[in-house]
């Protein structure tokens, strides 16, 4: 396809001197083992004169203050979080309190391993550009220690023609404030019996509940709930299952002085404990004509894995929520960027091996998937899926696939979609689009290029992509060849025979 895709020499790698200050318990760091060492740790530092507090206090200071953006701001922090273990008659002076903190902190290297599978949007300040120029937001998945995954963001400017500049995200990071989201009675139902609550129990905490609720109105129906333990077999686990589906759902905010390329989406709820995945972000715009950025990322707890939706307007204040529904299965699911037909349109991949499509009234919950395309070629016979948020053409709607191929090769195709109903694929490329040049073959993962989202200025597609589960490049398509290309290649056989089935 070297007629359709011209390669940028723009190229985004890990730094591992992005650093975020953590907290550290002594102990916890073994995982076979994890017996805080919490007791004796505190003793051995209760224990040093005041000159070596101070003189270790200065070293730190003068080691890692330049790292973080507040370093006594977060050792103070940390050291609150472990106070409680302090004996009450201990007298502390400040420089105690701070120097507690730092030996109760860690430097998490969030790129120390890898920073790949970005997804593009347009930035919400179109302000100050030239013409033929669009100014985006990337996301990233970056990798750190224990392959641990956060989520990570980039700025950038596109054109004048094939143009490319990355801004510099500067030297700090931060996680900004957590705090509570509020629930919708609906999913929240539709998430207990999808785990596995008993029906009778649900019930009774449903009904007790607000179409939206907080975190009181949920603790005054679940105190409800307990009291009729004697008579509802299945109320301890509803209860236990409806505390960790509310602590899936929350809000982050940050700083206003933070840049968006310092604030990092890390995981802060029990599905994510091991890692959030693969964001797919788009500019969705609503019916009244306002608009609002969402994405659908994956969420990893070691074990099982399960699609989120993240919500924001400004790339300061977020919202992390949970889907249900049949289709809100599995990785890869990506949203359309408006209602069609009246209804929200997503692609999923809830089988694990096919790409669907699936609608919903709410954004929420998604009802049955119906198929959309099946791994039918060499390149993809493994399994197959998107490459992000279908992107709108006046041809119809272009899908950006992924496929798995011989010797667990990935590569990105495409699809196109009939624009008034997306459920009917009406191209599909015979050859891939983007396959892993020579110099992108090896890697943490080797001869996998993955994109989680494209960006349409004008008659040009710039499509992120990750290489070999390691770096970050670009690539550059002209949407006027490949749309041709599709609409001559047309759908596949297979497809037509399923359709008519």
């Amino acid at each position: 396809m070297r007629d359709l895709v011209t390669r940028s020499p723009v190229a985004l790698a890990a730094d591992p001197s992005r650093v975020l200050a953590r907290l550290f318990v002594p102990g916890h760091e073994l995982l076979l083992d994890a017996v805080s060492s919490t007791t004796d740790v505190l003793a051995r530092i209760l224990a040093l004169p005041e000159d070596v507090v101070c003189s270790t206090l200065r070293h730190v200071q003068a080691r890692y203050d330049g790292r973080h953006r507040d370093l006594p701001g977060v050792l103070i922090a940390n050291y609150e979080r472990i106070a409680h273990r302090i004996p009450d008659d201990a007298n502390l002076s400040d420089e105690r309190r701070c120097l507690l903190g730092a030996w109760f902190t860690t430097e998490f290297s969030v790129e120390g391993a890898a920073l790949f599978n970005p997804s593009a949007v347009p930035h919400p300040d179109q302000s100050k550009l030239e013409q033929g120029q669009i100014r985006f937001i990337l996301s990233l998945r970056a990798v750190g220690e224990g392959h641990l995954s956060c989520v990570e963001f980039r700025t950038g400017v596109l054109g004048p023609g094939n143009e490319l500049r990355i801004e510099d995200p500067g030297p700090h990071i931060e996680t900004g404030r957590i705090g509570p989201a509020p629930y919708d009675r609906e999913v929240f139902a539709s998430k207990l019996i999808e785990e596995g609550a008993d029906g009778e129990s649900a019930s009774f905490l449903i009904d007790g509940l607000p179409s939206r609720f907080d975190e009181k109105e949920l603790q005054r129906a679940l105190s409800a709930l307990a009291r009729q333990r004697v008579t509802r077999q299945g109320a301890a686990y509803t209860d236990e299952l409806a505390r960790r589906i509310a602590r899936a759902n929350y809000e982050v905010e940050f700083s206003p002085k933070s840049s968006i390329p310092e604030r990092v989406l890390w995981p802060h709820a029990p599905s994510e404990s091991r890692g959030i995945e693969d964001v797919r972000l788009v500019r969705f715009v609503e019916e009244d004509g306002s608009v609002i950025y969402q994405a659908t990322y994956t969420a990893y707890d070691g074990e099982h894995v399960s699609p989120k939706m993240l919500e924001t307007s400004d790339f300061r204040r977020f919202r992390m929520l949970q889907l249900a529904g049949p289709a809100a299965q599995n990785k890869g699911m990506a949203l359309f960027p408006r209602k069609v037909g009246g209804r929200y349109i997503a692609l999923s991949r809830w089988d694990r091996e096919n790409l669907a499509i699936a609608t919903s009234y709410d954004g929420r919950r998604w009802e049955d998937p119906s198929m959309l395309h099946v791994p039918s070629q060499p390149w993809e016979l493994i399994k197959t899926g998107n490459c992000g948020s279908p992107v709108e053409t006046e041809a119809g709607w272009l899908v950006l696939t992924h496929g798995v191929g011989p010797m667990r090769e990935y590569v990105i195709g495409a699809l196109l979609l009939d624009p008034d109903d997306p459920h009917l694929v009406i191209g599909v490329l015979r050859e891939p689009l983007i396959t892993a040049a020579e110099d992108e073959r090896d890697g943490y993962v080797p001869n996998v290029v993955y994109s989680c989202g494209a960006l349409l200025r004008g008659d040009q597609l710039l499509v992120p992509y990750g290489v070999s589960d390691s770096s970050v490049r670009f690539a550059l398509v002209g949407v006027p060849l490949l749309l041709d290309r599709l609409i001559a290649d047309g759908p596949l056989d297979t497809m037509r025979a399923n359709t008519s089935a």
